[in-house]
Protein backbone atom coordinates (compact mmCIF):
# COMPACT_ATOMS: atom_id res chain seq x y z
CA UNK A 1 0.00 0.00 0.00
CA UNK A 2 1.45 3.74 -1.12
CA UNK A 3 1.42 5.69 2.34
CA UNK A 4 0.89 9.23 2.25
CA UNK A 5 4.49 10.50 2.28
CA UNK A 6 4.61 8.54 -1.21
CA UNK A 7 2.23 10.47 -2.67
CA UNK A 8 3.72 13.71 -1.75
CA UNK A 9 6.65 14.52 -4.27
CA UNK A 10 8.91 17.40 -4.39
CA UNK A 11 7.17 19.29 -6.89
CA UNK A 12 3.84 18.95 -4.18
CA UNK A 13 6.61 20.55 -1.51
CA UNK A 14 7.82 23.32 -3.99
CA UNK A 15 4.69 24.63 -4.75
CA UNK A 16 3.36 25.19 -1.11
CA UNK A 17 6.93 26.64 -0.46
CA UNK A 18 6.59 29.35 -3.07
CA UNK A 19 3.26 30.07 -1.70
CA UNK A 20 3.92 30.33 1.75
CA UNK A 21 7.18 31.14 1.85
CA UNK A 22 7.62 28.22 4.94
CA UNK A 23 10.55 26.38 4.69
CA UNK A 24 10.62 22.83 2.77
CA UNK A 25 10.40 20.51 6.06
CA UNK A 26 7.71 22.57 7.11
CA UNK A 27 5.67 22.44 3.87
CA UNK A 28 6.35 18.53 3.71
CA UNK A 29 4.93 18.36 7.53
CA UNK A 30 1.53 20.05 6.50
CA UNK A 31 1.24 18.86 3.50
CA UNK A 32 1.45 15.03 5.05
CA UNK A 33 -1.07 16.52 8.19
CA UNK A 34 -3.61 17.62 5.41
CA UNK A 35 -2.94 14.51 2.93
CA UNK A 36 -1.71 16.08 0.23
CA UNK A 37 -4.18 19.02 0.15
CA UNK A 38 -2.14 22.13 -0.46
CA UNK A 39 -4.63 24.91 0.22
CA UNK A 40 -5.65 22.85 3.65
CA UNK A 41 -1.38 22.49 4.38
CA UNK A 42 -1.40 26.44 3.86
CA UNK A 43 -3.96 26.59 6.66
CA UNK A 44 -2.14 24.52 9.05
CA UNK A 45 0.73 26.66 8.12
CA UNK A 46 -1.18 29.61 8.84
CA UNK A 47 -2.04 28.21 11.96
CA UNK A 48 1.07 28.02 13.18
CA UNK A 49 2.43 31.08 12.49
CA UNK A 50 4.85 29.74 9.78
CA UNK A 51 3.12 31.72 6.96
CA UNK A 52 3.93 35.38 8.82
CA UNK A 53 6.99 34.36 10.25
CA UNK A 54 8.07 33.47 6.91
CA UNK A 55 7.43 37.28 5.80
CA UNK A 56 9.36 38.73 8.20
CA UNK A 57 12.40 36.18 7.52
CA UNK A 58 14.70 39.00 5.26
CA UNK A 59 14.33 41.10 7.95
CA UNK A 60 17.73 42.36 9.60
CA UNK A 61 18.53 40.87 12.62
CA UNK A 62 21.44 42.99 14.14
CA UNK A 63 20.21 43.14 18.01
CA UNK A 64 19.35 40.69 20.65
CA UNK A 65 20.97 39.17 23.22
CA UNK A 66 22.83 36.14 24.56
CA UNK A 67 21.70 33.74 27.27
CA UNK A 68 22.48 30.54 29.32
CA UNK A 69 21.61 28.01 30.93
CA UNK A 70 23.44 25.39 33.64
CA UNK A 71 21.23 22.18 33.97
CA UNK A 72 22.24 18.59 36.47
CA UNK A 73 24.25 20.77 39.38
CA UNK A 74 26.15 22.19 36.56
CA UNK A 75 27.46 18.94 34.92
CA UNK A 76 25.85 20.59 31.46
CA UNK A 77 26.04 24.18 30.10
CA UNK A 78 24.54 26.13 27.33
CA UNK A 79 24.99 29.87 25.79
CA UNK A 80 23.01 30.84 22.98
CA UNK A 81 22.90 33.66 21.09
CA UNK A 82 19.13 35.11 20.01
CA UNK A 83 18.77 37.69 17.66
CA UNK A 84 16.01 40.50 16.73
CA UNK A 85 15.50 43.79 15.01
CA UNK A 86 15.61 46.08 17.81
CA UNK A 87 17.12 46.19 21.72
CA UNK A 88 13.67 47.56 22.43
CA UNK A 89 12.26 43.93 21.83
CA UNK A 90 15.42 42.21 23.09
CA UNK A 91 14.76 43.97 26.87
CA UNK A 92 10.90 42.25 26.92
CA UNK A 93 9.81 39.59 29.02
CA UNK A 94 9.19 37.62 25.88
CA UNK A 95 11.88 37.52 24.33
CA UNK A 96 13.77 36.47 27.15
CA UNK A 97 11.50 33.79 28.56
CA UNK A 98 12.01 32.54 24.57
CA UNK A 99 15.78 32.84 25.16
CA UNK A 100 15.50 30.69 28.02
CA UNK A 101 12.93 27.84 26.95
CA UNK A 102 15.71 27.76 24.16
CA UNK A 103 18.71 27.67 26.18
CA UNK A 104 16.62 24.86 28.50
CA UNK A 105 16.28 22.80 25.57
CA UNK A 106 19.10 22.38 23.90
CA UNK A 107 20.73 21.53 27.40
CA UNK A 108 18.13 18.19 27.15
CA UNK A 109 17.56 17.65 23.71
CA UNK A 110 21.17 18.12 22.66
CA UNK A 111 20.89 19.28 18.39
CA UNK A 112 24.13 19.78 16.35
CA UNK A 113 23.10 22.37 14.27
CA UNK A 114 20.97 25.28 14.21
CA UNK A 115 18.65 24.53 10.91
CA UNK A 116 18.42 21.48 8.57
CA UNK A 117 20.71 24.53 5.77
CA UNK A 118 23.49 24.24 8.59
CA UNK A 119 24.00 20.53 8.49
CA UNK A 120 26.79 19.56 6.09
CA UNK A 121 26.88 18.42 3.09
CA UNK A 122 29.37 15.04 4.22
CA UNK A 123 26.39 14.44 6.59
CA UNK A 124 23.60 14.94 4.51
CA UNK A 125 24.65 12.78 1.48
CA UNK A 126 25.55 10.23 3.98
CA UNK A 127 22.45 9.90 5.73
CA UNK A 128 20.61 10.00 2.15
CA UNK A 129 22.70 7.34 0.84
CA UNK A 130 21.70 5.27 3.86
CA UNK A 131 17.39 6.00 3.55
CA UNK A 132 17.67 5.18 -0.13
CA UNK A 133 19.64 1.93 0.57
CA UNK A 134 17.19 0.89 2.74
CA UNK A 135 14.44 1.59 0.66
CA UNK A 136 15.85 -0.01 -2.37
CA UNK A 137 16.67 -3.10 0.07
CA UNK A 138 13.18 -3.84 0.96
CA UNK A 139 11.83 -3.70 -2.52
CA UNK A 140 10.87 0.04 -3.75
CA UNK A 141 10.78 0.72 -6.79
CA UNK A 142 13.42 4.07 -7.35
CA UNK A 143 11.08 6.50 -7.97
CA UNK A 144 9.27 5.68 -4.68
CA UNK A 145 12.33 5.09 -2.90
CA UNK A 146 13.10 8.58 -3.62
CA UNK A 147 10.09 9.97 -2.21
CA UNK A 148 10.50 8.09 0.67
CA UNK A 149 14.03 9.51 1.22
CA UNK A 150 12.81 12.74 1.70
CA UNK A 151 10.30 12.16 4.61
CA UNK A 152 13.36 10.06 5.90
CA UNK A 153 15.43 13.53 5.65
CA UNK A 154 12.74 15.20 7.38
CA UNK A 155 12.84 12.88 10.76
CA UNK A 156 16.36 13.19 10.15
CA UNK A 157 16.58 17.10 10.24
CA UNK A 158 14.12 16.93 13.50
CA UNK A 159 16.55 14.79 15.52
CA UNK A 160 19.70 17.01 14.81
CA UNK A 161 18.55 20.43 13.84
CA UNK A 162 17.21 23.04 16.60
CA UNK A 163 14.75 24.47 15.11
CA UNK A 164 13.41 21.34 13.54
CA UNK A 165 13.13 19.77 17.08
CA UNK A 166 9.87 19.61 18.97
CA UNK A 167 9.89 21.55 22.04
CA UNK A 168 11.32 19.96 25.32
CA UNK A 169 7.85 21.98 27.25
CA UNK A 170 6.01 21.12 24.76
CA UNK A 171 6.06 18.16 21.93
CA UNK A 172 3.03 19.79 20.07
CA UNK A 173 5.33 22.56 18.78
CA UNK A 174 8.95 22.86 17.26
CA UNK A 175 11.58 25.48 18.37
CA UNK A 176 10.79 27.08 15.24
CA UNK A 177 6.68 27.16 15.46
CA UNK A 178 8.31 28.32 18.64
CA UNK A 179 9.63 31.27 17.84
CA UNK A 180 7.10 32.00 15.42
CA UNK A 181 4.61 32.64 17.33
CA UNK A 182 6.83 35.38 19.42
CA UNK A 183 7.49 37.00 15.80
CA UNK A 184 3.55 36.67 15.51
CA UNK A 185 3.15 38.67 18.52
CA UNK A 186 6.40 40.89 19.04
CA UNK A 187 6.00 41.49 14.83
CA UNK A 188 9.74 41.45 14.74
CA UNK A 189 12.33 38.87 13.22
CA UNK A 190 13.79 36.27 15.73
CA UNK A 191 16.27 34.14 14.73
CA UNK A 192 19.11 31.83 16.81
CA UNK A 193 22.75 33.11 15.73
CA UNK A 194 24.79 30.07 17.53
CA UNK A 195 24.63 28.14 20.38
CA UNK A 196 27.14 25.98 22.45
CA UNK A 197 26.76 22.80 24.79
CA UNK A 198 29.08 21.42 27.21
CA UNK A 199 28.97 18.37 29.46
CA UNK A 200 31.20 17.67 32.17
CA UNK A 201 33.20 14.54 31.05
CA UNK A 202 32.27 14.25 27.74
CA UNK A 203 34.90 15.10 25.19
CA UNK A 204 31.92 15.31 22.31
CA UNK A 205 30.80 19.26 23.13
CA UNK A 206 28.64 21.19 20.42
CA UNK A 207 29.45 24.59 19.08
CA UNK A 208 26.76 25.59 16.15
CA UNK A 209 26.37 28.40 13.63
CA UNK A 210 23.66 29.52 11.56
CA UNK A 211 25.21 30.06 7.48
CA UNK A 212 24.80 33.82 7.12
CA UNK A 213 21.83 34.86 4.81
CA UNK A 214 20.34 37.77 3.48
CA UNK A 215 18.81 39.79 6.53
CA UNK A 216 21.02 38.10 9.11
CA UNK A 217 23.37 39.79 11.44
CA UNK A 218 27.05 40.07 10.52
Amino acid sequence: MTTVSEKIGAGLVKELREKSGAPMGDCLKALQESKGDIEAAFVVLRKRGMASAAKKSSRSTNEGAVGNYIHAGGKIGVMVELNCESDFVARTDDFQDLLKDIAMHIAASDPRYVRPEDVTPEDLEREKEIYKAQAMASGKPENIAEKMVVGKMAKFYEEVCLLEQPFIKDQSVSIKELIAQKVGKLGENITVRRFARFKVGDPNWTVATTKLVEGSAE
